[in-house]
C-alpha cells in the first residue's frame, strides 16, 4: 500500500499506469476542494494545467485531452475516503517534500504471501515480549 503526499504528481503516477490506484491507502494532499463541486475541479484542473497559476503547475498539462479521465479517477479516490486534505480541518498546510510516495504495510490476516504472513506473525511475537 501506497501513501501520496502530492495530489498532482500521485495522480500523474497513476495515470501513467506507474501505480495501481487500488495499491493507494490515500494522498494526503495541499489542495482544499470537492471534486464533485464543478467550480472547485475548474480551479484544481486549471491549476494543475496551467503553468502559471500552482505551485505544481503544469503536472496535469500532458491530460489536457483526458480531463474526463482525471476527474473520474479523482472522484473515485475521493470517494473511496483516499484523499485526505488537512486544511479542510484547519489543519495547515502538509509541507512540500522531493519524494511524493510512502510505502506502508498494512497488517492482516487475510494477508495470502506466506513470507509477509510469517514475518508478520513473528513480528507480533517480538513486539508481544517488548
Amino acid at each position: 500500500m501506497k501513501v501520496g503526499l502530492s495530489l498532482s504528481k500521485c495522480v500523474a503516477d497513476i495515470l501513467n499506469g506507474e501505480v495501481d490506484s487500488k495499491d493507494v491507502l490515500v494522498i494526503v494532499t495541499r489542495t482544499n476542494f470537492d471534486p464533485h463541486y464543478d467550480a472547485h475541479w475548474n480551479e484544481i484542473w486549471r491549476g494543475y494545467t496551467s503553468r502559471a497559476v500552482f505551485n505544481t503547475a503544469g503536472k496535469w498539462s500532458q491530460f489536457q485531452s483526458r480531463e474526463h479521465e482525471v476527474r473520474n479517477l479523482v472522484l473515485e479516490l475521493y470517494d473511496r475516503g483516499r484523499i485526505h486534505q488537512p486544511r479542510q480541518f484547519n489543519l495547515g498546510y502538509p509541507p512540500r517534500v522531493e519524494y511524493h510516495w510512502l510505502e506502508t504495510f498494512v497488517s492482516g490476516e487475510e494477508n495470502s504471501n506466506p513470507a509477509v504472513k510469517k514475518a508478520w506473525d513473528n513480528y507480533k511475537i517480538l513486539a508481544g515480549l517488548s
